[in-house]
């Protein structure tokens, strides 16, 4: 009797699948990549050219301009300081909503969230009147990865870090009292203890850990934490984060987290219970 053979296709292979990265490790080298891009294309291009085609223009949005920066600017970010807060968040919450939710889900609430986001800081700029000013950054992907977490495990502990959380706060007051001769000088040296602090969370010395004033949390309360006292405090002082994209962002995760309880019931409360335990 002849042999059957099958012919088994070959599945397509990324360069991050033969390294079999995860999407969260994906999407930040992703991010990284672009930053380096953009920083090179900087030297070579005007800057309002490259605001225009990349970062988010309120104004371009209205007016039917420029649509793909809605995604464009979900991968760009201001600095290395803004890249890197944003990618150290996207790495522990990331990963672990991968784990929770899969692959394929993850990516897609990542770039809704993102795009959302977008939405919702371009009408808040139509409301508030500042239409011209660009916003580019992560953080409206990341809350919509939070929000499904303070849906799926609201009472899992994390920790916020409140130091970063105070210096960004004073760096906003007090950047518009400080001479300008100085300006450069502090914040570059924010932004070092800021890092600092970020970098204190994995050290094994937990004294060392205590310079970034972490403060454990349920993982509900995060968000409400990240958004609500920054957005009180924009009302006053010109502060440069989009808590409007962070809120759009946080919006489509709360509302996807609430479809997956309704669709999996029995799976998100096995999940709950052995959060709540921890």
């Amino acid at each position: 009797m002849p042999g059957i053979y099958q012919v088994i296709p070959r599945k397509k292979r990324s360069i991050f699948s033969l390294f079999n990265f995860s999407v969260t490790i994906q999407l930040i080298i992703l991010n990284v990549l672009c930053f380096i891009l953009f920083y090179i294309a900087s030297f070579f291009y005007d800057e309002k050219i490259l605001t225009t085609n990349l970062a988010l223009v309120p104004s371009l949005i209205l007016s039917g301009q420029s649509l793909w920066t809605l995604i464009t600017s979900m991968f760009l970010h201001a600095g290395f300081f803004h890249l890197f807060a944003n990618m150290f968040s996207l790495f522990f919450i990331g990963s672990f909503l991968e784990n929770l939710i899969g692959k394929k889900r993850f990516i897609w609430v990542y770039i809704i969230s993102g795009i959302v986001g977008g939405i919702f800081f371009v009408f808040a700029s139509l409301i508030f009147g500042n239409l011209s000013a660009p916003a580019v950054g992560a953080s409206g992907a990341i809350f919509g990865l939070l929000g499904i977490l303070a849906v799926l495990v609201p009472y899992s502990k994390i920790y916020l870090i409140l130091g970063p959380f105070i210096l960004i706060i004073l760096d906003a007051i007090l950047g518009n009292i400080i001479p300008q001769n100085f300006l450069s000088l502090f914040n570059l040296t924010i932004n070092i203890l800021i890092i600092l602090m970020i970098f204190s969370l994995l050290s094994f010395n937990s004294s060392f850990r205590k310079i970034s004033l972490p403060v454990e949390l349920p993982m509900w309360l995060l968000p409400i934490i990240a958004i609500v006292p920054l957005a009180i405090l924009g009302l006053y002082i010109d502060l440069p984060i989009g808590n409007s994209a962070h809120f759009g962002g946080l919006m489509v995760g709360v509302i996807y987290g609430f479809y997956l309880r309704r669709k999996f019931p029995n799976k998100t409360k096995r999940i709950q219970e052995y959060f709540s335990k921890k």
